[in-house]
């Protein structure tokens, strides 16, 4: 791969070159809500060079080996560690995180880059032999090809690790990759972009790359190009089918929307449910798909949870985005903070009492709980994306799962409860893509599946299952 003598992340990557466009995006500072950075705005002409440059270098990267492609990722990681300040310092500013979320998101990438070398390594194909009548004398040799060009579609509230749990396992299996990031949070897949262009300086020209640009204008022509062969998104449930909508025959592999419902018997751990409900509605302000969303409490246990949730939310407060101690920051933008006001403000009007928070300023809204949420109310059903903690209750078993299973989204779960045949029933009965015990949904850096049911996604990521999804198995029969 040809690398400039001065790398700069306000251009795109395309051909092997750094080239820069005279449309920009700029990208708002979260700590004082000014302009911090830039980045070029790909057109759809800059797409289709993208496009056909992947294609051309198919067939170079079809031939390299598993050894090269784990010592890409591997210096890639390396490199990530070693601009691990600066790209702190981005996120912070770029996504709204708190310094000390922000660090372990650049050690969370950096970590899956490693990862995805070990799996590439672990690696297997298949000798079989013929074992039905006619065919005793066959011998089949399977093995793993790449599927081509992978297109990576990342989004603004894990703007690096996100990345990095699509881009590591595309490029371990061998494909070309085209990075599109989110308009929102770009320059820190900008940073990763350097890091790739500089460790895997072998790279095959092409074979990498990097498009930002508005989704409205080069969304279609990337997601809908014959020339990509798998498409990784990580999203919303509506841009999500917007995409599937568009692309043809080809590996789609979709994390979307969640509307977590943790699910509290009475006869639970009240201290850890309340824990895990604060702290799983509330980290990165709720601006997580696994985020709990809704708490669906035994009406018995009602009060008390609400009490205990009310006391662990004294420690979530908004502060300086760089102090160590901050834990909780603005949401991405004007328009999210107004939409969670729109679904408090329905709850309240549905008869939701308002325990504390309730107001917006700007891109902040305060940390809320809810209480006595009725069934009905839309914060219940629909994805918030913001710090609630909305508290509804159920009279029994059947009545927790039928709330738990209601709408269209299926991601993640959570279930309190000391009874182990309940908690496992539920769990069985619950439609989710993964569901935490006596926790909040967490999945780790790619080693456990995670995706969801109906509106979700399809599909799992994780280091592993991502290499599967973007590799192809052809069998050679002797």
């Amino acid at each position: 791969m040809a690398t400039d003598s001065t790398l700069n992340h306000d251009e795109l990557y395309i051909e092997g070159r750094w080239t820069p466009t005279a449309d920009r995006i700029d990208v708002t500072d979260l700590t004082d809500d000014t302009t911090f950075a830039s980045v070029s705005a790909a057109t759809p002409a800059d797409a289709e060079d993208a496009l056909a440059a992947a294609q051309a270098a198919e067939v170079e990267m079809r031939e390299t080996t598993v050894v090269q492609r784990a010592e890409w990722v591997t210096a890639i990681a390396d490199g990530i560690e070693a601009r691990k300040a600066e790209l702190a310092d981005v996120i912070v500013r770029e996504a709204g995180k708190p310094i000390s979320s922000a660090r372990g998101e650049v050690d969370a990438a950096a970590e899956r880059f490693r990862r995805a070398a070990e799996e590439a390594r672990s690696l297997k194909g298949e000798y079989i032999e013929g074992t039905t009548e006619g065919h005793e004398g066959w011998r089949a040799i399977v093995r793993h090809e790449p599927v081509g060009t992978a297109l990576c579609i990342t989004p603004y509230n894990y703007p690096l690790s996100t990345t990095a749990l699509q881009v590591a396992p595309a490029l371990a299996a061998g494909n070309a990759v085209i990075l599109k990031p989110a308009s929102k949070t770009p320059i820190s897949a900008a940073i990763l972009a350097e890091i790739i262009v500089d460790a895997a300086d072998d790279l095959p020209e092409g074979a990498f790359g990097f498009v930002p640009g508005r989704a409205s204008e080069i969304g279609d022509v990337l997601a809908g190009d014959d020339r990509i062969d798998a498409i990784a998104m990580t999203g919303s449930s509506g841009a999500g089918k917007h995409v599937a909508g568009v692309s043809g025959m080809v590996e789609l592999h979709m994390e979307l929307g969640g509307n977590a419902p943790a699910i509290v018997f009475p006869d639970a751990d009240l201290e850890a449910a309340s824990s895990a409900a604060a702290s799983g509605s509330l980290k990165y302000a709720g601006q997580r798909c696994s985020a709990v969303s809704r708490v669906l409490v035994h009406e018995d246990a009602h009060d008390e949870l609400v009490d205990r949730i009310d006391a662990e939310m004294d420690g979530f407060e908004p502060g300086d985005l760089f102090d160590e101690e901050t834990s909780l920051g603005p949401l991405i933008s004007h328009e999210q903070a107004e939409w969670v006001e729109e679904l408090v403000e329905d709850a309240l009007d549905r008869g939701a009492t308002l325990v504390r928070g309730g107001a917006r300023s700007g891109r902040f809204f305060e940390p809320t709980l809810l209480a006595d949420v009725p069934q009905d109310a839309r914060i219940v059903h629909e994805e918030q994306f913001g710090p609630v903690v909305a508290v509804t209750t159920f009279d029994d078993e059947a009545g927790a799962l039928e709330v738990a299973n209601g709408g269209s989204l299926g991601l993640d779960a959570a279930v309190f409860t000391a009874d182990y045949d309940r908690a496992m029933r539920v769990a069985d009965r619950l439609e989710v893509g993964g569901v935490r015990i006596n926790g909040a949904p967490s999945h780790g850096l790619g080693d456990i599946p995670f995706g969801g049911t109906k509106d979700s996604g399809i599909g799992r990521e994780g280091i592993g299952y991502t290499i599967e999804a973007f590799l192809e198995r052809k069998s050679i029969i002797l």
